[in-house]
């Protein structure tokens, strides 16, 4: 194949093609490369669509309609001669349909390295100035070609979507605290009323000053509840005094709070409808978030075809799995999948084993998505399904006692108020044991008569 049609070279002196590390000597100059070989038959392209057409067929290892009619009218009658082809993917479909006997071996590509060396001296009567815009505009013409029909290059646009979605939001967050924070010293108390933040940004921009807020009507806006808490605040609010430049930089603020929040909601909307064009049932398992998120974690929707299920579970936890087993510890249970709204619905104990079934299930949809020809998302809410069937078993196993069958409910006695008042004791304060000051008049007794034995024994031992 060449740049204006296809050439076929004859090989004149096959012995000097057996030593392949000195073949390159050969091809030194447009001389030596006419004594190796001659050119036989040359069939030119009509224009670029067709050649566009011969480079890309030879680039899948196809066998083109023109190549097939040339093979059949120009090799065919040498046909005891072997073919060399540069791709042997090419050379195994012209051996089965013509029944040709081709050859790649290292001395073949070392052989084509040195035709293209010298191809111009090999063909003549082509341009150089020609030749290398031809190439040119080939090479383009194949490389739009390639990203316009490559399946890896479609999910390109929900990557770039769901990175610039998450940049807004960043940046929507400094930009909502500065406004918050910035109008605060005129108006603190408005912060405190107004929570939401596109609510507040809407009512600085259209009162601005503080003391507009009594002759305003921001109904449109507001709820009556929290209109009347605005004005009633702004009349005896702390806040300082502000010039009119200072409230038009503030307002400008907020006109940018407020196209940023419509074009993200704008933005949402478009990542939500590529990722059911392309991902439908992804989308329906965890979500056109947590499934965008996927994708560009794992650089395009067949990449991520490619995982197993264990590694969709930990995807986005990878810091956190290394760490765990550098140190020995407990590896994580799951990653950017925890964010799933069927994770989020169960308890504690059992996010590790819904995760789980969740990733299993949706490595199937993503191999679906990825690789199936069908755009439905009935095989995403079966599995869906599934795992939300599940998920009720396990709950509902957390409520059932341990019995015979483990299948009874467990009883719940009725409920019986009973209120008993307790008096504080106060023997437990003290450590010591409770001893009473007067002794009682029989033990004063029995210690004198005790006394009184001691004393003669000690006379009489004396004596």
């Amino acid at each position: 194949f060449f740049v204006f049609g296809f050439c076929f070279l004859q090989v004149l002196n096959e012995k000097k093609l057996q030593e392949v590390d000195s073949l390159w000597k050969e091809f030194e100059t447009p001389e030596k490369a006419n004594k190796i070989v001659k050119l036989k038959h040359f069939e030119k392209f009509q224009d670029t669509t067709e050649a566009l057409a011969a480079s890309t067929a030879l680039v899948e290892g196809k066998l083109s309609k023109n190549l097939k009619k040339i093979l059949k009218k120009i090799v065919a009658k040498d046909a005891h001669e072997q073919l060399a082809v540069a791709d042997a993917k090419l050379g195994g479909v012209i051996k089965d349909k013509l029944n040709l006997s081709c050859i790649h071996s290292p001395m073949v590509t070392e052989l084509m390295r040195g035709i293209r060396s010298q191809i111009e001296g090999l063909i003549t009567g082509l341009p150089s100035r020609e030749m290398a815009a031809m190439c040119l505009g080939l090479a383009h013409s194949l490389s739009r070609y390639k990203l316009k029909f490559s399946p890896d290059k479609v999910d390109t646009m929900i990557i770039q979507a769901i990175s610039l979605l998450d940049d807004l939001d960043k940046e929507l967050n400094n930009y909502i605290m500065r406004c918050r924070e910035w109008y605060g010293w005129h108006f603190p108390e408005l912060g405190k009323i107004i929570t939401d933040n596109l609510m507040y940004c809407k009512c600085v921009r259209k009162v601005g000053d503080r003391s507009n807020f009594a002759s305003s009507d921001v109904s449109d806006i507001l709820p009556e509840e929290i209109e009347e808490d605005v004005k009633a605040a702004a009349e005896i609010s702390m806040g300082t005094e502000v010039s009119e430049e200072d409230i038009n930089n503030i307002i400008h603020l907020c006109d940018q709070v407020i196209e940023i929040s419509e074009y993200r909601t704008q933005l949402y909307d478009y990542l939500k409808n590529r990722m059911m064009a392309i991902a439908p049932n992804l989308t329906v398992m965890v979500g056109e978030l947590v499934g965008a998120r996927l994708i560009a974690h794992a650089g395009s929707l067949l990449n991520l075809a490619k995982h197993p299920a264990s590694t969709v579970q930990l995807l986005g936890a990878e810091k956190a799995l290394f760490r765990a087993l550098k140190t020995k510890r407990d590896t994580p249970k799951f990653g950017l999948i925890y964010h799933a709204s069927l994770v989020g619905q169960s308890n504690t104990k059992n996010k590790g084993k819904i995760s789980r079934m969740l990733a299993a299930k949706t490595a199937l949809t993503i191999r679906y998505d990825a690789l199936g020809e069908d755009t439905s998302a009935e095989m995403g809410a079966e599995n869906r399904l599934k795992v939300e069937t599940r998920l009720r078993l396990l709950e509902e196993r957390g409520i059932r006692r341990i019995s015979g069958t483990g299948k009874a409910l467990a009883r719940a006695d009725k409920y019986q108020n009973k209120s008993e008042i307790k008096i504080f004791d106060p023997s437990g304060d003290s450590t010591l044991p409770a001893v009473s000051k007067k002794r009682k008049i029989q033990e004063v007794e029995e210690q004198d008569a005790e006394g009184a034995v001691k004393a003669k024994k000690l006379k009489a031992e004396m004596k």
